[in-house]
């Protein structure tokens, strides 16, 4: 039978759920902050939409969401003053210099917060995991795409 004129559902298709990691979610309570203020403003967007137009934004709005929630319930919040003040761990913000000379600043974070731009590195990097246990003086490898870099920790801190 021919489906030529048969109404097509009004409904909007189903999107796919996000991926969850498959890492523990360690979290900076800075982090954590960042994730709650993420689901308020995903949850009062969802409250907001309003009409059928919304269907659509409104099943990405609900998606997020449920991400949002879920990573809140598995977050592991790490005290930064827990740390070990001597090796580089979770939440320190670490100055390493190149064989150029050249330094930079990381600190290390959940996977949610991570950013870049800003100095902040997850926890599961490749970079992070170079420098996970390290104290001043060591030199890592951190194992990049364009190639390894030996890099010597120069400074560590945990921010309070």
């Amino acid at each position: 039978m021919s489906r030529a004129f048969t109404k097509e559902s009004d409904a909007p298709e189903a999107l796919p759920e996000r991926t969850l990691s498959e890492h523990r979610n360690y979290v900076t309570a800075s982090g954590l902050a960042q994730l709650r203020a993420r689901a308020t403003t995903v949850r009062n967007e969802l409250q907001a939409t309003q009409t059928r137009a919304d269907a659509a934004v409104a099943l990405v709005l609900a998606r997020d969401l449920r991400w949002l929630d879920t990573r809140i319930a598995a977050a592991i919040v790490v005290n930064p003053a827990a740390q070990p003040p001597e090796r580089v761990a979770f939440g320190a913000v670490v100055t390493v210099e190149d064989a150029a000379g050249a330094t930079q600043r990381w600190q290390i974070v959940g996977e949610d917060e991570a950013d870049a731009s800003a100095g902040k590195v997850s926890w599961v990097s490749p970079l992070a995991r170079a420098l996970l246990d390290a104290q001043v003086g060591d030199e890592v490898t951190w194992r990049r795409p364009a190639g390894a870099q030996t890099l010597t920790v120069t400074h560590i801190e945990y921010p309070r």
